[in-house]
């Protein structure tokens, strides 16, 4: 058994992972690559294990779950480290699996890992979920898109009818402009999405299902401007709001905070950050929206701030971002249910 400290670095491949093991004075104690498997990374290590303090590895697809599986077997600390931030830290013009693993492992020895969090499998699977809901919403829009272009290019225009409602479809159906094979084109459109919108109340349906017993489900749908889609994108991709040291936190998680570009003597902002789940941010910005139609308090702001002059992107964005942070209060303030 091992007394000095051991730092790990990991770089994860689908069929092997290269494994790094430093001790604190950066001596490198083995650096080779062994099968995708906690127990082979296990075993590699030998009797060093005992003495592993922190195991590092690169989030992408697949390194979630084989992080959780080795923490369980080991009981080490396994840690996420984040992908970008990893990438900013490179500055060897030579990449391998060699290198990469042994950053990772230094990073981890200076306390300097820039971490992600580890979500639980339930998670995972619920934003797997998410992702599949929105693609298909995605690909209905499309379609959508196309017979509105098809009917630009005919000249066609229905008068009197609400956009997609039933006597529009209808209308488009039968409208006397249409070519043979624009008709031909527009019943196929609207045949896929019948189809995708079948698809849709499958996948909601199991949203439903799998989300059935969650209270942080049901803490959320009590907030105004939360419907069960928001709640669903909040719980995948966010989790747990008391991982947030605060709600200047989460906004910025959210994509929600406006990015610095200042320089010299001149402040100014530039726009929302980018790094951030574009899915998530859509979702509380079309929940801004709705906010400013139907609350009369966030209705009432979005005029002021409409008065002074502001941009309304930037109002809308002003209020996802400030009702964001009333609902991580409400989550982290509020007693939790019993249950």
């Amino acid at each position: 058994m091992s007394s000095v400290p051991m730092y790990v670095g990991l770089d994860y491949h689908q069929d092997s992972i290269q494994v790094c093991a430093m001790n604190a004075s950066a001596n490198v104690i083995v650096n080779r690559a062994c099968a995708n498997d906690p127990q082979a990374v296990m075993a590699m290590l030998g009797d060093a294990a005992d003495a592993v303090r922190l195991v590092a590895i690169e989030a992408c697809t697949g390194a979630a779950d084989f992080a959780e599986a080795l923490a369980t077997r080991s009981g080490w600390s396994v840690a996420l480290a984040h992908p970008t931030y990893v990438a900013r830290l490179k500055g060897s013009p030579d990449k391998s699996d060699f290198s990469d693993s042994r950053l990772l492992a230094d990073l981890g020895r200076v306390g300097y890992l820039p971490r992600t969090w580890l979500a639980p499998a339930y998670l995972r699977d619920l934003r797997q979920l998410a992702h599949h809901r929105q693609r298909l919403v995605d690909q209905r829009r499309n379609l959508k898109l196309q017979i509105g272009a098809m009917l630009r290019d005919q000249r066609v225009k229905i008068e009197h009818a609400g956009r997609w409602s039933r006597s529009w479809v209808q209308q488009v159906r039968v409208h006397p402009k249409l070519s043979e094979s624009v008709r031909w084109l527009i019943e196929e459109n609207l045949a896929e999405i019948e189809h995708r919108s079948e698809r849709l109340a499958n996948i909601e349906q199991r949203l439903e299902q799998a989300t059935a017993n969650d209270a942080v489900i049901e803490r959320l749908q009590r907030i105004e401007g939360i419907g069960r889609v928001t709640a669903w994108c909040l719980r995948a991709f966010i989790g747990r709001f008391d991982r947030f040291g605060s709600a200047k936190q989460l906004c910025r998680y959210c994509g929600l905070s406006p990015r610095n570009a200042s320089s010299g003597q001149r402040v100014s902002d530039g726009g929302l950050i980018q790094a951030a789940n574009r899915q998530l941010r859509a979702v509380l910005i079309q929940a801004a929206h709705r906010l400013i139609r139907t609350d009369e308090r966030w209705r009432t702001l979005a005029g002021r701030m409409l008065d002074r002059g502001k941009a309304k992107n930037v109002v809308v964005a002003a209020i996802a971002n400030r009702w964001m942070r009333t609902v991580h209060h409400r989550m982290v303030s509020e007693p939790k249910p019993a249950n």
